[in-house]
């Protein structure tokens, strides 16, 4: 988001590590989830007028209904978290008529021939630290890697094959 010129960034999630991760990595606010109403704290936050696109990354039906409903007209929230099959959520039609939209996003929606070599060039010039969002774990620590994955404590766990 912040290469992208984004601001106000406004994060979100449960776990205070992921929060001051996200700080460090240009958000300008940080929200727990667990301590009050998200949406409210984001309203408050544009001003009343909410934001212009929001990503909900956690698989959360909660997550996603609070990144849509937290969008200003004719905002968009992006669906980038993966969730079980026939996982549902629940909108308000108010909300949509709005002019708001919802979508996915597949493989990041990018042209490969465009996309990759900007992030080549990005994690060159130190732009895109991805080293801070993962954690490698040997293959025999499978179990760890899902334990600290689902409790907070790494964004990406990236297993290393045995030789």
């Amino acid at each position: 988001a912040r290469i992208a010129g984004c601001d106000p960034i406004i994060a979100v999630d449960v776990h205070p590590n992921r929060l001051e991760l996200a700080r460090s990595l240009g958000a300008t606010h940080t929200i727990e989830a667990g301590k009050g109403d998200p949406v409210a704290e984001i309203r408050r936050l544009t001003g009343g007028v909410g934001v212009r696109a929001s990503l909900e990354a956690a698989g959360s039906p909660q997550a996603l209904r609070q990144a849509v409903d937290c969008l200003q007209s004719l905002g968009t929230c992006c669906l980038v978290g993966s969730c079980r099959k026939g996982t549902e959520v629940s909108l308000d039609m108010n909300v949509i008529q709005a002019g708001r939209m919802v979508r996915g996003c597949f493989q990041g929606d990018s042209v490969p021939d465009q996309f990759f070599p900007r992030l080549v060039e990005l994690l060159r010039a130190g732009k895109l630290p991805v080293e801070r969002l993962i954690t490698h774990y040997d293959f025999a620590d499978i179990n760890r890697a899902v334990a600290d994955s689902i409790a907070g404590r790494t964004i990406k766990p990236v297993l290393r094959m045995p030789k």
